[in-house]
Formats: C-alpha cells, structure tokens, sequence
C-alpha cells in the first residue's frame, strides 16, 4: 500500500506537469499567443503568476516558447513552493540550456537564444501583494492557473484587476467546474456521495472567516468575469485524464493520483455522513487500483483567456 507519509505538495505539483500539460486547452493557448504584442528587450512582457506553486507554468511558458522577453513575477502564500521554486527553476532553466544568472533586488536571470526572461519569486499572500502593489506596479499578463477555485471569485477578480494594466489580458487556467470520476465503479451511490460530499467541502471553505472556494468555479467564471468588467477572448475545456496505458500511468501521475486519493480522505475523514470503516475501504481500494494500474481518473475544468476592463 502506498506510503501516506511520503505525501508533499511540491512532488504533487511536479507530477501534475504532465497532466496539465494534456489538459490545457490549447485553442485558449494558441489564442493567448495570437493576443500577445510584440516583446522585444526594450519592452518584455511583464506577466504576473498568482499562486504560482512551483513555478511550473513558467517553466511551460518558455518550454513552449510563448515568452522571449518578459518580466516574471511569480507569488504563492506558501513559502515551501517559493522555496521549492527557487531551488528547482535555475536547476530546470540550466538543464534547457538557459544561462542562468543573478540580476539583483532577489531576481534571477535566464538567458538563451531570443529569450531573456527576469524571474521574481514572493512568497505573500495575495491580498496582501495587491495592497502593497497596486498603487506602484502593473502586469501586461495576469497568470492563475489552477488557483481561482479556491478563492471568492467575486471578490478577488476585480482586487487582482486593480495589478493589470487597463486592457492588459488574463490567462486563467485549470478552474475546476464540478465533477471527479473515478472509474471503475465501487459502489455507485457510494461513489456519488463522496464526490458530492467532497465538493461541498470545496463551497464551505473558510480562510480568516471568508468564503474560500467555489467547486464549480469554471462555470461561474463567466458571470463574475463579466461583472468584473472584463472581456473573454476565448474559453475552452481542459480536463484532467489520467490512465495507465500499456507501460503503467505516465511520468510520475500514480503519485498524482496517490495524493488526489489521499486529499479526499482528508477532507472526508470522520464526516458524519460517511460511515468510517466503509470510507476507510473506499480510500484502500482506490489506493489498490492505482497499484494495478486499474483506474481511470477524471476531472472536469476550463480555461480562459480575456482582457481586463481598459479603465479600472
């Protein structure tokens, strides 16, 4: 049975890579790429990442060469994925063949070919980052990939719009919208109350006594999008499909999988709707399909590209 103590956050978002790499929608991408203005040395992108985990989006940003030159700021309020970041990016960037360098006030420098990207890494809440910064400092290119379905959305898109400049576009991805299949059944009612029990959790989180979380964000996004103002370019899906093909799951995604599990049953655990030992088998058997290789697991989510409003 897999070890529930090997269990951390950053190894969760390095194995996730993969998978949102297939689930990213990529019309919304190419359409991001269609919007961009010219970057030149005398005018880079300056992009902000909220909740930026590990950094693994920048990494895919200059992967897939959306970025040549470009100012990147990446904030999460945790400081194990700021710390994480700062240790794996200049590793990564070396190993694509960037020159990586120190480019003073704690940024860093990557260079290689036509792409010169400046890195700065905050770990601060966000509410936080906005109040210091909004009077001092705008981003062409707001970042949250998937961030927005833990927060309020009505309250903190337009507190995130006041570091956008006016018209500056917005790349939200991976916002979850409402269903988790696992396949094959256990026990089918089962399974449909602990998924809704489990999205529940989502739609009662709390953080200093504010709503904190919508489980059908994607689709709520629309609204609150438009109430804040904003323009959406282009939506799409980007689903989370992970299985095991004929050489096993992907990469490292039975990890990925090992931890979603786990985050269930945290959430779960002693919920008075749940009987203890029937749950405590659920959690056994899903870890036991992973094993073999057996399950199937989805995720329902979109993505979106648009332009904050041209005056805040």
């Amino acid at each position: 049975m897999f070890d529930s103590t090997s269990y951390s956050f950053p190894a969760y978002l390095s194995a996730k890579k993969s998978v949102d790499d297939r689930a990213l929608n990529r019309h919304v991408w190419q359409s991001l790429v269609n919007a961009l203005p010219p970057l030149t040395p005398e005018s880079p992108l300056r992009v902000l990442d909220v909740g930026a985990g590990t950094g693994v989006m920048l990494e895919r940003m200059l992967e897939w060469r959306l970025l040549t030159d470009a100012a990147y700021t990446a904030i999460d309020a945790d400081s194990g994925n700021i710390d994480s970041a700062r240790q794996s990016l200049p590793r990564w960037a070396g190993e694509q063949g960037f020159r990586v360098s120190e480019a003073g006030a704690g940024r860093m420098l990557f260079e290689r070919d036509e792409q010169n990207i400046s890195v700065e890494l905050e770990a601060i809440d966000i509410f936080a980052f906005i109040e210091r910064e909004q009077n001092l400092r705008k981003w062409d290119l707001l970042v949250a990939h998937a961030f927005l379905d833990l927060m309020n959305l009505e309250t903190t898109l337009p507190a995130l719009f006041n570091v956008v400049s006016p018209g500056g576009l917005f790349y939200f991805t991976i916002n979850f919208d409402g269903a988790t299949i696992f396949e094959p059944e256990i026990d089918s009612h089962f399974d449909a109350l602990i998924e809704t029990l489990y999205h529940r959790t989502a739609d009662e989180r709390r953080i200093a006594h504010r709503p904190s979380g919508d489980s059908r964000a994607g689709r709520h996004l629309f609204h609150h999008l438009r109430e804040a103002g904003a323009r959406i370019l282009d939506a799409g899906s980007s689903d989370w499909v992970v299985f095991a093909g004929p050489d096993g799951y992907p990469g490292n995604e039975a990890y990925f999988l090992h931890f979603i599990i786990n985050t269930i049953r945290a959430a779960l655990l002693g919920h008075p709707q749940l009987d203890p030992e029937r749950f405590s088998r659920w959690i056994d058997e899903r870890h036991h399909q992973v094993e073999q290789g057996t399950l199937t697991y989805i995720a329902h989510q979109l993505d979106f590209l648009g332009r904050v409003p041209p005056r805040l």
